[in-house]
């Protein structure tokens, strides 16, 4: 009973983690109010790391009955309050376009049913003149009966928010910089609680299933345990296969949940399920061979049965021997059912010695897993920057040369030997298969692994040679330089250095990602560092998967026609487009960094992975490796001037330089400050840089001599493809100040209703921008002539555009 109660005790375990990813109220019962917005958890966190829960907009809230907010509410608390229990809560209620009267009624609503702590309601009141007056007004009146109930502060605008909360921990509709998307957080979470809950079925169902096999009361005749042997056996292999496809969707989900808090929840999660399947399996091996043995017994029961009957009727035996079988037959029926199973003779040898070889095997298999799970470790563990040398490379091979000297002797012999030397049972078979299968597996990626390693150590140092002067007028013949044989040494390159990223991202998931969560760890770990993990590290995680899965084998498969390497580019160019998040974080990433960097967790982390190089050197790779491909490609572009898919590699190229430029104008916006709308609506960032501006503002026409008395401002122009933004560039100085600029958002023009004129005398620099008929004029003078263009080019191209889409709508109406 030792392995049924290994199995309750991991089913209990499952039990208590579930309970942490889980709350007792489910999407489904929200789902209709959740989608509509009415309340949201952004993931951001306020002082004393309080939980922001925002009420934004909303015209129905009113109609909302208040059992529906309470379930509302109830759910958004309780998902926080599982794994935190304690926490504080901080609601921002967002009515800049509502009434005082709806704010008195969502405040009293909120009284009456929030289930949580509430540290503090921010309320953003209305911005119209009228309701602004009216809503300073009954708040003053009515100050005194909300604050005996909650903690209310009134705000007049998103700057007063910003005073009480960090932008990093705000929405953009607030003017903060956390990503969150709302129609993605209800499919995850409805991923996560479904997933959950197959997963309390699958562990009920092995549960009920071990207590079957417990319970179940073994049967005198060998045909009815042969039916019971039939019958578990279909029952165990119906739950493994349910199993197999849970731990796919585990898979699936614990990518889903990498960025999140609940990430190490699900990992213990996972790790639980492996741990309650490897009880089941152990409880019903031993429930099998028990069977087994039991049905051997009764056979040879029943051969006994039918030899005694046999020496009776022929009486072939002498009177003593005839005395001894009945003395053995008397035996037999005082004997209870337990101790037949035990009873020795001939027979019960054999079958101990059968019972023997199957521990044997079951010994060797556990050894063969092991082996292969440490042949997994070495090649997660070999550093990548220490194989770089020749030296290095070297000895990685000797260590996977002597682990693989130690690989068990079961390994060593073919599935087909085994199964004729131990006369493997059919349970036995498929655990023996699975074994091969995971053998065969790690031995691929050693293999892949010595390969590299051999071209590594392989590399020779070419010898200096000294070499005649050349003449002054050489003969003119093609260099051999611009030949296939070098292309083919730059798609290595590629590949190789590809592999080496790909290692370098898991090291970091690993080694410092992951170790976050680690409970071993946590008194290293700064507690204003927890939870930050994803603005440490970004969407790395959407980086790795991207690389190692496809991108990577998209390469590998290009090695001997370099010159389509430019359509997997091509074809991947969407992909790339996670690099973009992951820059645009960065600035926050640097910061965060600057702060704890002495740390003794990042220290302990380095020192395990013996790295050379700290922590931010690795970050800084993504943003390394994507400058690198561009350089590739050029190279590439070099040696395939006369091929065919030479238009490919170059449209690859365009597609990088296109993407750094996109990269390095969004990490410019995401750092403007002040605008209070929403910067999306504006469309994609075409254009951005630093200019000198002088600005007029005159009803009657603009004289260009006005203008230019006066001192220029400079300012930071955002080209978006529906405005044009004016912002001021700030840079923080000081040791610990951070180095990103911000800019300060100024003025907005909108491109439908902007004018430009070419050329200002005096200067080819300047150009200028018109609003609005000549009611705004602004003189601009670009660095350089060649930056004007640009600027120009792109402008008019904007404009241009809107006069199509204007005629087209002329001839529609017409």
């Amino acid at each position: 009973m030792e392995g049924y109660y290994s199995l309750l005790q991991a089913g209990s375990e499952l039990e208590n983690t579930l309970q942490l990813v889980t709350v007792p109220v489910s999407m489904k019962e929200v789902a209709g109010y959740i989608e509509k917005q009415v309340a949201y958890l952004s993931g951001g966190r306020g002082e004393d790391s309080s939980v922001i829960i925002t009420l934004p907009e909303c015209s129905d809230f009113s109609d909302i009955p208040e059992e529906a907010l309470a379930k509302v509410l109830t759910y958004l608390t309780l998902i926080p309050r599982t794994r935190q229990p304690g926490v504080k809560f901080i609601i921002i209620l967002d009515r800049r376009l509502d009434t005082w009267t709806s704010i008195k009624t969502a405040l009293a609503r909120i009284a009456a049913s929030f289930p949580g702590n509430l540290h503090l309601v921010l309320v953003l009141r209305p911005t119209s003149f009228f309701q602004r007056t009216v809503t300073d007004l009954g708040f003053r009146f009515s100050q005194e009966d909300f604050m005996l109930k909650m903690p209310v502060l009134m705000l007049s605008s998103v700057t007063d928010l910003l005073r009480y909360i960090d932008e990093n921990q705000l929405t953009s509709e607030f003017g903060g910089t956390l990503d969150y998307c709302h129609s993605d957080w209800i499919v995850l979470r409805t991923a996560i609680e479904s997933f959950a809950v197959t997963v309390k079925d699958i562990a009920q169902m092995l549960q009920a299933f071990g207590t079957e096999l417990a319970e179940t009361q073994l049967p005198e005749e060998s045909c009815a345990i042969e039916l019971l042997l039939l019958s578990h056996t279909e029952k165990y292999r119906r739950l493994k296969v349910q199993l197999n496809e849970l731990k796919n969707a585990a898979f699936i989900m614990h990518l889903k949940c990498f960025s999140l808090p609940i990430f190490y929840s699900t990992c213990r999660l996972l790790a639980q399920l492996r741990d309650m399947e490897m009880a089941f399996d152990g409880f019903f091996d031993k429930h099998h061979l028990k069977l087994q043995q039991y049905l051997q017994l009764l056979r040879y029961e029943h051969s006994f049965q039918e030899g005694q009957m046999a020496f009776k009727l022929y009486r072939c035996v002498s009177v003593e021997l005839y005395l001894c079988l009945f003395q053995m037959e008397s035996c037999l029926d005082k004997l209870s059912a337990q101790e037949r199973k035990v009873f020795i003779t001939g027979d019960t040898l054999a079958q101990t010695d059968q019972t023997i070889r199957e521990l044997n095997i079951l010994e060797k298999r556990v050894m063969a897993q092991r082996w292969c799970d440490e042949g997994t470790y070495l090649l997660a563990n070999q550093l990548v920057d220490k194989v770089q040398s020749k030296e290095g490379a070297q000895a990685a091979l000797k260590d996977i040369e002597k682990f693989q000297e130690g690989a068990p002797a079961l390994l060593s012999a073919g599935s087909d030997l085994l199964f004729m030397e131990y006369e493997i049972v059919l349970t036995s078979q498929l655990h023996i298969e699975k074994t091969f299968e995971k053998h065969a597996s790690v031995q691929n990626l050693i293999q892949a692994r010595q390969n590299c390693l051999k071209k590594l150590a392989d590399k020779h140092v070419r010898p200096v040679q000294l070499v005649a002067p050349r003449p002054e007028n050489p003969p003119r013949s093609k260099s051999p330089i611009f030949s296939p044989k070098h292309g083919m040494h730059v798609m290595k390159e590629l590949i190789e250095t590809e592999r080496i990223y790909v290692e370098e991202l898991l090291a970091v998931l690993l080694g410092y990602r992951a170790e976050m969560d680690n409970p071993s760890l946590s008194a290293l770990l700064p507690t204003s560092l927890r939870n930050k993990r994803d603005i440490l590290f970004g969407n790395m995680p959407d980086i790795y998967n991207f690389h190692s899965r496809l991108f990577l084998k998209d390469l590998e498969s290009c090695l001997e026609l370099p010159e389509a390497v430019g359509a997997c580019f091509l074809e991947r160019k969407e992909n790339f487009k996670v690099y973009e998040c992951y820059c645009q974080n960065k600035p926050r990433s640097e910061s965060l960094w600057r702060q704890f960097s002495d740390c003794a967790f990042f220290q302990e982390c380095q020192k395990k992975l013996e790295h050379k190089l700290a922590l931010d050197s690795y970050l800084l790779k993504p943003v390394q490796r994507l400058t690198k491909y561009q350089l590739l490609l050029k190279e590439l572009l070099k040696y395939s001037s006369g091929c065919e898919r030479v238009s490919e590699l170059q449209g690859a190229l365009a597609a990088m330089l296109d993407l750094l430029k996109s990269v390095n104008d969004s990490m410019h916006q995401i750092a403007i400050t002040g605008y209070e709308g929403d910067l999306t609506d504006l469309g994609r960032v075409l254009m951005q840089g630093s200019f000198s501006v002088w600005i007029g503002h005159k009803k009657g026409p603009t004289r260009m001599k006005d203008l230019t008395r006066f001192k220029p401002m400079q300012r930071h122009l955002f080209l978006h493809e529906r405005a044009l933004l004016f912002c001021k560039r700030r840079e923080e100085h000081g040791e610990n100040a951070d180095k990103t600029p911000s800019y300060s958002f100024k003025h907005c023009l909108k491109m439908s209703a902007v004018g430009i004129t070419e050329n200002v005398k005096g200067d080819v620099k300047k150009f200028e921008i018109w609003y609005s008929g000549r009611e705004e004029v602004y003189v601009v003078q670009a660095p350089t002539v060649e930056v004007k263009l640009a600027w120009l080019n792109e402008m008019r191209k904007i404009l241009t555009n809107q006069q199509k889409i204007l005629k087209g709508l002329f001839y529609t109406v017409g």
